[in-house]
């Protein structure tokens, strides 16, 4: 699963970008037609395509990265081999997918067609299982179709890939068992559950100690007024479900998660007069981040850390999130938080950890490295990155809003 050299990643590259950019331009015609079929007899189509098309302006920043350009490179190989009619019914408008997948367990919350799973088959090889669930059984069948085709193109003697009818919330019923997965994924789908401490619940449950929960969604500023979690267009665009972003962590915490680990984030703008109305002083963002289920261990500590480069598609550094850079060879000084989730999650084979008092070499006469402010508030991440593209991690290119499951009531 190599990468391939620079030129034939710079290559792949440019084919994303422009696949991507021609996504984000088609994104908003697909959720104009599906919530007019919602909101009957609603507002004009130029009303619902404005919100459409300022959904998808998120994109941007992650097009316009060179790491994330190099990652999607490495995943556009495995892209090219699925079939038509897996690209045909997929309705993302990008991609959540994480780093250091060899030999994972992965489930995917709301899996639709297929198409993040049979990517995530490839990556993560033959020892490794992709499982989707959707509460769409047409999507459903549709991903279930093509297993045999995809297995027969990426090579592997048996399917790695599993896709099963239920509901995100309810994962027990859908008879996945207790501590199954290494990582779950989910791309602007627990916006759309008005209960996401049970989903966070069920995702916990089910995830190995160590294993973490990588997902994309949509937050707000405060809390929602009635007034917007009631209105139907806002709702189809999945600002009508966005949880207040402070929440995120205070549910994270009751239910044993680590604090979550901000990623990505970029800024929602509705220039519509009518929907800025109803808003008000409310803002929205699109944010990544990486909730992490750590073992019951004792006292940790801050520890210095280097990266060996080991992971695939990351061998010159790794991007963790908005606060961590990790390059090859190069020490850092963590808190004793991030030194925990790299000891006891799949990318402690990826780094040399030592305490504080065991001093690790440095390389080119570096200097004592010094606390840094740590970055939790996605609205401030999105806008250092208008000014500073550099400081939005690039490395994990993913996106809301997931149009055809951003348009109906995840009920």
């Amino acid at each position: 699963m190599a990468a391939g050299t620079p030129d034939s990643q710079a290559r792949f590259g440019q084919s994303v970008k422009g696949l991507l950019t021609e996504k984000v331009n088609t994104c908003g015609t697909d959720v104009i037609a599906l919530t007019k079929q919602v909101l009957k007899g609603s507002r004009s189509s130029e009303l619902l395509g404005q919100a459409a098309r300022n959904m998808v302006l998120q994109e941007d920043a992650i097009l316009h990265s060179e790491d994330s350009l190099r990652k999607m490179a490495i995943i556009t190989t495995h892209l090219q081999y699925q079939q038509e009619a897996i690209q045909k019914k997929y309705y993302g408008c990008g991609l959540v997918i994480p780093e250091c997948l060899e030999n994972c367990w992965i489930l995917d919350l709301g899996s639709g067609s297929g198409r993040d799973c049979y990517a995530l088959s490839q990556l993560v090889g033959e020892k490794g299982h992709v499982t989707g669930i959707d509460m769409t059984e047409g999507q459903v069948e549709v991903a279930k179709k093509y297993m045999n085709y995809h297995m027969e193109k990426y090579g592997f003697r048996a399917p790695n890939v599993t896709f099963i009818y239920g509901y995100i919330e309810k994962l027990g019923e859908a008879g996945i068992k207790n501590e199954s997965y290494d990582i779950v994924i989910s791309n602007c789908v627990i916006n759309l559950v008005p209960d996401k401490q049970r989903v966070l619940q069920e995702v916990y449950r089910v995830l190995k100690h160590g294993g973490e929960l990588y997902f994309s969604d949509v937050y707000a500023s405060l809390e929602l007024p009635e007034e917007i979690r009631t209105h139907k267009i806002l709702w189809g665009e999945c600002l009508g479900g966005a949880l207040y972003w402070k929440d995120l962590a205070i549910l994270a915490q009751n239910v044993g998660f680590c604090p979550p680990r901000l990623v990505t984030a970029n800024l929602i703008t509705v220039q519509n007069k009518e929907l800025e109305s109803v808003i008000g002083d409310c803002r929205f963002v699109s944010a990544t981040f990486r909730l992490f289920k750590l073992p019951m261990t004792g006292p940790t500590e801050r520890c210095q850390v280097t990266y060996n480069g080991g992971i695939t598609g990351h061998e010159k550094g790794l991007v963790f999130d908005a606060n961590f850079t990790f390059k090859k060879g190069e020490t850092v000084e963590v808190d004793e938080e991030t030194a925990a989730i790299l000891k006891n999650s799949r990318f402690a084979q990826d780094f040399l950890i030592r305490p504080i008092g065991e001093k690790l070499p440095t390389r080119g006469g570096c200097t004592a490295l010094q606390a840094k402010d740590i970055i939790t508030d996605p609205f401030q991440l999105a806008e250092e990155s208008d000014h500073m593209k550099s400081r939005c991690p690039p490395d994990a290119a993913g996106g809301c809003c997931d149009t055809k499951k951003c348009c109906k009531n995840y009920n």
